[in-house]
């Protein structure tokens, strides 16, 4: 199919004297001719990673190309490296399949050019239409397994499973882990269609990067999941090397997107199969969820290394607040104007009450901690010389962590 859609490709470019390149719906390259003429770095990025950047998507569909039922011509746009293009829509009984790209930086390329470019669109459409059908059912099939594989019952996961290994789409079962790659909407916004394709592209980036037949991918509405499947061979990266990798991708295939702040990535422990990934999923999306919460944590947070907040993230909060736990604490997290003996309160508890370790961590005279440790006593009516009482209120402060009522700047 491939070779038809090249023969095309090059047809076309040689009716009009000027390179061609050929995009799927999703404006994903599928062809291109050689080139020889001005090059910008999109069409450069275009072909080197055979996909498009989100922001330059969202930049086109701006101008209209995906409603478009006849060539249109898109301008400059010096601040993405664009120079200015001839697009003509590929369709089938109006069923957009993609795009034929031209670029027209002096704006020499006619209406004639175009009509003379167009003589081959017939067989084009014709095998993008192919190209579309074979690619989304094989892709529908993988999609609707991974799918099944983490939100299923017992039955069904082995079932997928067996499907996918039968159908060479993973090369073998084993350790499995998830990767949950999770989207921070920014103040007011959620995420758009854009950052749903962004998500996408960096984890079908990663998965080239560990292995296509290693790895399986499935995008929800905010997050996106990355099975890596089989036992560790030698040379494939670790879970926390290929989080790491998406996280990364991600956040450059995000930059610049105004629904989105920033990124995280929750890693799951290992379960012994594919029908058991589900376990892993649920552990990661867990991660990512507190990473999103908690952004101290870093843009990679490991579902073994949560510590306390594996506990206090599965707690349903409507039964469970910081004044249920600590009502001193939350009279203290009420009030601004607490914030320095709340910030000296948690570092105390979490160095082990060691008041030489917190004084030197917060440079402090050790008369200083004393007398604001002295107030927390005070005005939360608590005892820190009470191991229970150090508990509710390391706990408590964790959990105003987590819920968002207690940040530090």
């Amino acid at each position: 199919m491939h070779g038809e859609l090249q023969r095309i490709v090059d047809a076309v470019a040689a009716r009009v004297g000027r390179p061609a390149l050929i995009e799927d719906r999703r404006q994903r390259v599928v062809a291109y001719s050689e080139h020889d003429g001005p090059m910008d770095d999109v069409r450069r990025t275009s072909i080197l990673r055979r996909q498009t950047t989100p922001e330059v998507i969202a930049w086109f569909r701006g101008m209209g190309v995906l409603t478009a039922h006849a060539p249109i011509r898109t301008p400059a746009c010096a601040e993405l490296d664009l120079l200015a293009r001839v697009c003509v829509p590929i369709r089938h009984d109006d069923l957009l399949l993609g795009f034929v790209w031209f670029i027209d930086a002096d704006g020499s390329m006619t209406d004639a050019d175009i009509a003379t470019a167009t003589g081959p669109f017939t067989d084009l459409s014709l095998a993008l239409y192919r190209e579309n059908l074979l690619g989304e059912l094989a892709s529908q099939r993988e999609t609707e397994a991974t799918r099944t594989l983490l939100v299923e019952s017992r039955q069904a996961r082995e079932h997928a499973a067996r499907a996918l290994l039968e159908e060479g789409v993973v090369v073998a079962d084993g350790s499995t882990v998830a990767l949950v790659a999770q989207l921070v909407p920014a103040a007011g916004r959620q995420p758009d269609e854009v950052a749903r394709i962004a998500l996408e592209q960096a984890l079908v980036t990663t998965r080239r990067w560990i292995g296509v037949r290693e790895t399986l991918h499935l995008v929800w509405h905010d997050h996106g999941v990355l099975l890596v499947c089989g036992d560790r061979v030698a040379g494939r990266p670790s879970p926390e090397a290929s989080a790491g990798h998406l996280n990364d991708a991600l956040g450059t295939a995000t930059r610049g997107l105004a629904s989105v702040d920033r990124t995280v990535t929750g890693i799951g422990q290992p379960r012994a199969g594919l029908s058991s990934a589900v376990e892993s999923y649920q552990e990661a999306a867990q991660a990512a969820r507190v990473g999103t919460q908690l952004p101290a944590l870093g843009g990679v947070v490991s579902w073994a290394g949560l510590g306390i907040y594996r506990v206090l993230s599965q707690l349903d909060s409507q039964h469970l607040d910081v004044a249920g736990v600590h009502p001193g604490l939350e009279r203290l997290l009420r009030d601004d104007a607490h914030q320095v003996l709340l910030e000296t309160l948690e570092a105390y508890l979490d160095l082990a009450g060691n008041a030489h370790a917190t004084a030197e961590k917060l440079r402090l005279h050790r008369t200083t901690l004393y007398y604001r440790l002295q107030r927390v006593e005070q005005l939360a009516g608590t005892d820190l010389k009470d191991g229970n009482e150090r508990l509710c209120l390391h706990l408590a402060m964790k959990l105003g962590r987590l819920s968002g009522h207690y940040r530090t700047p």
